[in-house]
């Protein structure tokens, strides 16, 4: 991790732009390198096709497809031990790629997560801790970065990252460095689901369940651009399993009896009908969007593009579902259920590492780094994850390390929980709120996290320890770790009096047409002040 340096405004967008004209330099020049070995080498030989395939192989950086879930926890899938659930093409692809079995989600709610992914920053750094916030265009992502090295970039799905309600149109200055378009700032109408395709501002609907449709259409474009000379950033971003859970398909739903399903020993038992009716929907997500998934691979084996791809499969945070007391659809929590997501990984000449597992634990601030890692571009100043592309290279179970979570200040169902800090180890769980430590669970010996240890005499220096690091891991990023309120004030949000959350409805009518509902105009809230 690197320490944080609060810029204003302006140098901040002097970095972004030094950076992209930094970049393009280097584009310009590793062309004009391509074109000179084009020339000699043609003109030796006349070989034209072979050699432009070969050069293209040779100097092509790796293409990415990032496949993102929502509320999909680390233990929903077969590969991860579950009983129940039907995943065949996940858990194929998990025998075809590096495994990290303790990613964790950094603040495991879709906005947080979201944008501590495209920027590589912690929440308490970019202010982005609480959904339906705006991400500022000042802040240098993912889609950019890639861009400027030459990039094409294109995104399907959940955004979430616009605050401008929760239907509007996002224009193309807003969509963060991604050119090709088709996505909707947040909806969970997997029947009818809405977007908006590129430069058209008039709302439209996929025709068929999302995922399947998705899918379809970024199969579209990656068969387009497999031949391109520039490598491409396909995003797709799933919104399922995330509820509601009774819309999955039936065919799926058949697939899972509510009554025969197995729930956790953490699980109290008023929780226990609610929870397998709900699990039936969510398994029944998880086993169509698993299907969506295995299209994706199975086009770019179709294509020849594995062995110059790069895969990932993820999701932005779990789900407790009944968990210790904690009724369904709730996340933002410390415990596994909340934090815990898969995440698989594959690359080109990834060869013996096929199947391997590595058990130290990944947050989301160290996905971009270890990406442009991985595909050899300079990492840029001010991204405070950690370039593991060297642990994804040479995949050790033993390593460790420590992965840090937060929320800085809970909202919506959870306004009332205390903020946290915590990190995890390929061991153990550690947290603390303001009042102190909360959790420490040993996640090896006690899977379910139902022996919480805190204060246990025998353990008292592993309890030291790991409160050392947690103190360690703040100090790199310059956490103050204070209240909620003090977060919520230092960035002047608003939140909504009865729902505690940051207000989304109101904005528009679904045709990119801002929208005074209410007695109050929708106002965009952001960490940094919007520009007219």
């Amino acid at each position: 991790m690197v320490v944080s340096i609060w810029k204003s405004n302006q140098e901040l967008i002097s970095l972004k732009h030094n950076y992209k004209i930094k970049s393009n330099m280097k584009i310009a020049k590793r062309c004009g390198t391509i074109i000179v070995l084009l020339f000699t080498i043609v003109g030796c030989k006349g070989e034209k096709r072979e050699v432009e395939t070969l050069v293209s192989q040779v100097s092509r950086k790796p293409n990415i497809v990032y496949i993102l879930t929502d509320q999909w926890r680390g233990s929903a899938l077969g590969y991860a031990g579950n009983p129940d659930v039907k995943t065949p093409n996940l858990d194929a692809f998990a025998k075809s790629s590096v495994n990290f079995t303790n990613a964790v989600s950094v603040l495991p709610v879709c906005t947080p997560h979201r944008a501590s992914l495209l920027t590589g920053k912690y929440p308490t750094t970019t202010g982005m801790f609480l959904n339906d916030l705006y991400l500022p265009a000042e802040e240098l992502t993912m889609a950019e970065i890639y861009k400027a090295e030459g990039y094409n970039t294109a995104y399907w799905g959940k955004w979430h990252l616009d605050g401008h309600g929760r239907s509007s149109y996002i224009p193309k200055e807003r969509r963060q460095g991604f050119d090709y378009w088709k996505a909707l700032e947040c909806s969970h109408n997997y029947t009818e689901m809405p977007y908006y395709g590129n430069d058209n501002p008039e709302l439209k609907h996929w025709q068929e369940y999302s995922p399947f449709a998705i899918v379809k259409d970024a199969n579209a474009y990656i068969t387009k651009h497999a031949s391109d000379e520039k490598p491409f950033l396909a995003f797709l971003s799933i919104a399922t399993p995330h509820y509601p859970h009774n819309s999955a398909p039936n065919k799926y739903k058949e697939m899972y009896t509510p009554e025969a399903l197995t729930l956790g020993p953490n699980i109290p038992k008023e929780f226990e009908e609610k929870c397998r009716m709900e699990l039936q929907g969510y398994y029944a997500h998880a086993t169509a969007t698993d299907e969506a998934i295995g299209l994706v691979i199975n086009k770019l084996k179709e294509l020849n593009l594995m062995e110059n791809t790069i895969i990932v499969f993820s999701a932005d945070h779990g789900e407790m579902m009944g968990a210790h007391g904690v009724k369904p659809f709730v996340k933002q929590l410390a415990w596994d259920e909340s934090i815990r997501v898969p995440f698989l990984i594959s690359y080109p000449s990834i060869g013996k590492n096929k199947g391997t597992v590595v058990n130290a634990p990944l947050t989301t601030p160290d996905i971009l780094p270890s990406l442009l890692g991985l595909t050899n571009i300079e990492i840029p100043k001010g991204i405070e994850g950690e370039n593991l592309a060297e642990l994804i290279k040479n995949p050790d179970p033993n390593v460790d390390r420590v992965a840090l979570v937060m929320n800085p200040s809970p909202f919506g169902a959870n306004f009332n929980d205390q903020p946290y800090r915590a990190i995890k180890t390929k061991q153990y769980t550690y947290a603390r709120t303001p009042s102190g430590p909360s959790m420490f669970y040993d996640n090896i010996t006690d899977p379910f996290q139902q022996n919480n240890l805190l204060g246990k005499p025998e353990l008292s220096v592993i309890q030291k320890d790991l409160d050392s690091k947690l103190n360690s891991a703040l100090a790199q990023i310059n956490d103050e770790f204070g209240t909620s309120d003090f977060y919520l004030k230092k960035y002047n949000y608003v939140l909504d009096e009865k729902k505690k959350a940051i207000p989304f409805w109101g904005f528009n009518e679904g045709k990119g047409n801002l929208k005074n509902v209410g007695a109050t105009k929708p106002i965009v809230q952001s960490p940094k002040p919007l520009k007219d």
